[in-house]
């Protein structure tokens, strides 16, 4: 019953088309703003960590108020000044986390769409009301009204329960910050893909070896081969515009480099696969360069 009632708020939320009304005027503009910055892409999205930014900040809020929580009640069991200060210092710790989970849960909400789009608005939503009621109770404790601090904190704590676990969905169910190409794999055997005399130098092409889309290059004389699909969102990599051996993701400007697939902007975390490349008998063959992470 629980999981039905939970599926049914999702549901409920992702048809909820008015929500675009909203979520595209908020969303353009942040767009421009991170589109000629790679920098601040990889930053805020964290390409340097290896895996999305936000994932990690959360913990930062949501472990610092759980601290609250539980220093007030064990001031509830049995009071003093000392718990009561450490409460107050936790729930302004917290405050400063949510600021920095929010920036960059922000700039990952920026490329979504549909109803990951809308789940995001609400959830967005969602925590800067917690982050509301915790900054009122903040200010309450200050003013030495710790029983409305307890209250609002309370308070707070319920949604931020909720918001999470919207979060959770986003992750898990829409897959937002998952490596697209998580589960894909190439063949472990040297494979035959193109014959060797159809890719020039300075040519790119994109073949399929199994399922999997593979981008071909011939660059300084030798044949490169990475994942044609970027491990952001999915964007075809083929149709980027290539510039000093990187190519340009055309959906939302992750920068790979084309001789190994290396992430070097982001918003993507994640780098392009990467393949061995031969040339034999007139062909050009490929072969999965490491293993994949498939559970």
């Amino acid at each position: 019953m629980a999981v039905e009632a939970l599926e049914k708020i999702e549901q409920t939320i992702e048809q909820q088309s008015f929500l675009d009304r909203l979520a595209g005027p908020l969303q353009r503009p942040l767009h421009e703003f991170l589109e000629h910055r790679p920098r601040l892409r990889s930053l805020v999205h964290g390409t340097w960590l290896g895996h999305p930014l936000h994932a990690a900040l959360t913990d930062w809020p949501v472990g610092a108020w759980t601290a609250t929580l539980c220093l007030d009640l064990l001031d509830w069991l049995r009071p003093g000044r000392g718990l009561r200060s450490a409460a107050t210092a936790t729930t302004g710790f917290g405050l400063v986390g949510a600021l920095a989970a929010a920036t960059a849960g922000l700039a990952d909400w920026t490329w979504t769409s549909h109803g990951a789009r809308r789940l995001g608005l609400v959830h967005g939503l969602a925590n800067l009301a917690v982050t509301g009621l915790y900054t009122a109770s903040l200010l309450a404790r200050l003013r030495g009204d710790r029983g409305r601090g307890i209250g609002l904190a309370g308070l707070g704590y319920g949604l931020l329960a909720f918001s999470t676990w919207l979060g959770g969905h986003l992750a898990y169910r829409c897959g937002v910050g998952v490596n697209r190409t998580a589960f894909q794999s190439g063949p472990r055997a040297w494979t035959p893909v193109l014959p060797a005399a159809d890719l020039a130098e300075g040519q790119r092409r994109r073949v399929v070896v199994g399922t999997v889309p593979v981008l071909l290059s011939r660059l300084q004389g030798r044949v490169y081969a990475i994942g044609a699909t970027c491990p952001h969102l999915g964007g075809p990599l083929d149709q980027g515009r290539v510039s000093d051996l990187t190519v340009t993701c055309p959906w939302h400007y992750s920068q790979f480099r084309l001789t190994d697939g290396q992430v070097l902007a982001g918003p993507a975390t994640a780098s392009a696969l990467r393949f061995e490349t031969r040339e034999r008998d007139g062909q050009i063959e490929i072969r999965q360069a490491e293993e994949s992470c498939q559970p």
